[in-house]
């Protein structure tokens, strides 16, 4: 209890590691605390299955990480970062053999799209040419005043629709129908809420721009070299040092949480007002999801070669397949054939697994908490788009809700994204104005649970950093 810092930060997954670089670029004496033995919240990488088979056991592709201001500005490649670009960002596989590919370079892409190409070029060029204006918006609170106000406006005039009829509206054949699908299925809601368009613009213009690459040797390379760049600073990190009160803290003007709200509310307690704590008590958490960790003797025998080429493949069929699936998750139901993210590194990162062997990442969403085995069902898909795949599996590691939760307090039932991101939650989250500061002096908020929300891109930290920042330095 000797110790003085200019600020602490609580937590060391993204937006903390993130929050404590910003704070100590900034000349602040910064002490990151971490209740885990290890860093990288939902940036770790463990050997789950064998012996060699290194696994990313949260996040595995990072499109927004690198289409980051901060990442992209900051010198983390002298700490060891190096991204990995796969031929191909996605691909998208239909029945018969068939898939949709997203290319990094758009006039391939429109290409492989037949008589959607010129709608899909129409939809992506302008927000893919101007990437570095629209993340510096999009990366921020909803509501605020824009520096690129008819870029946000384009934006968030196709943004605000449901995706489902926002593809079948521009879009007429499968392929790119399914493709859409397959991005805006990352904002874990019923693909016929409104909004939920703006997930599968922002992901699919970060693939036309900055590719969707992932760390060589895994995830955790981000966190590292992220705390390598903290502690080059000056900063300091205690893992293994659990915070369950706001005493168990040393002082410090400012004190930045990486938690959840519930968490903030628990730890800080009375020394927040009641009506605050009420509002973090009403904060609302998503589905969860099941997850597969393979380790393969071999490639994966997809059935489309453009599945072989790419670092991400949906696995759900057309936009109605999807939509379906999604939509049952959201009342509580297990789909037959759920809509399954795939992400192989093998093929590009050789580092992951022995020689001539592959690891495979693959999940899905559930309801919170649900404690099924999914793994059937995602052999199955496998099975139904690579014929032969289980002939290929050595080992397999499951992680559903609950375990999520174990290993990471802020994955709530499961929810890994940090709260459902539907509209009302985006322009709240989990307040209106100020979202990262609390009404006690000094204690902020700056985990997922708030603007922008989920993904790996450090930006709720770097927000809430810079919000300290101007209120007491």
């Amino acid at each position: 209890m000797s110790e003085r810092w200019d600020a602490v930060v609580v937590g060391a997954g993204p937006n903390g590691l993130a929050a404590a670089v910003e704070l100590a670029r900034a000349g602040l004496a910064v002490k990151l605390v971490e209740a885990a033995e290890t860093i990288g919240g939902g940036c770790r990488t463990e050997e789950l299955t064998l012996p060699g088979f290194r696994h990313d056991v949260c996040s595995a592709i990072h499109p927004m990480a690198a289409g980051s201001p901060a990442f992209s500005a900051w010198p983390l490649a002298d700490f060891g970062l190096e991204w990995v670009h796969p031929e191909l960002p996605l691909a998208h596989p239909l029945d018969g053999g068939r898939a949709a590919a997203l290319d990094r370079d758009l006039t391939t892409t429109a290409a492989g799209l037949g008589g959607d190409g010129a709608a899909w070029r129409d939809v992506f060029a302008p927000l893919a040419a101007h990437w570095g204006e629209l993340a510096g918006e999009l990366l921020q609170p909803l509501l605020h005043l824009p520096r690129h106000p008819g870029l946000l406006t384009r934006f968030g005039l196709q943004a605000l629709f449901p995706a489902s009829p926002f593809a079948a509206s521009r879009f007429a054949g499968e392929h790119a129908r399914a493709l859409f699908a397959g991005l805006a299925a990352h904002a874990i809601l019923p693909l016929d809420r409104l909004a939920t368009a703006a997930i599968g613009l922002t992901l699919g213009a970060a693939a036309h721009s900055v590719g969707w690459p992932f760390p060589r040797g895994g995830s955790q390379a981000l966190a590292d070299a992220l705390a390598g760049y903290f502690t080059s600073l000056g900063g300091e990190i205690e893992t293994g040092r659990p915070v369950a009160s706001l005493a168990a803290l040393p002082p410090a003007r400012a004190v930045l949480f990486d938690v959840s709200p519930g968490a903030l509310g628990e730890i800080a307690g009375d020394e927040l007002p009641a009506a605050y704590r009420r509002r973090l008590e009403r904060f609302r958490h998503g589905p969860g999801v099941f997850k597969l960790d393979y380790a393969l003797d071999g490639a994966v025998p997809w059935a489309a070669d453009a599945c072989r080429r790419a670092g991400t493949v949906h696995l759900g069929g057309t936009l109605e397949e999807i939509a379906a699936g999604e939509a049952a998750v959201w009342r509580g139901e297990l789909p037959e054939r759920p809509y399954v993210l795939v992400a192989q590194h093998g093929p590009f990162d050789p580092s992951r697994a022995p020689a001539g062997r592959q690891t495979l990442w693959a999940y899905c969403h559930v309801p919170p908490g649900c404690d099924l085995d999914m793994t059937d069902a995602i052999d199955e898909q496998m099975e139904r788009f690579a014929p032969g795949f289980r002939d290929r599996v050595l080992a397999r590691h499951a992680l559903g809700p609950e375990g999520f939760e174990r290993r990471n307090p802020n994955y709530v039932g499961g929810d890994v994204t940090g709260g459902v991101a539907d509209l009302p939650q985006l322009v709240a989250r989990p307040t209106l104005l100020a979202p990262y500061r609390t009404p006690k002096r000094g204690l902020y908020l700056c985990s997922a649970s708030t603007p922008p929300g989920g993904g790996v891109h450090g930006m709720c930290g770097v927000n809430a950093a810079q919000l300290a920042l101007e209120d007491l330095f």
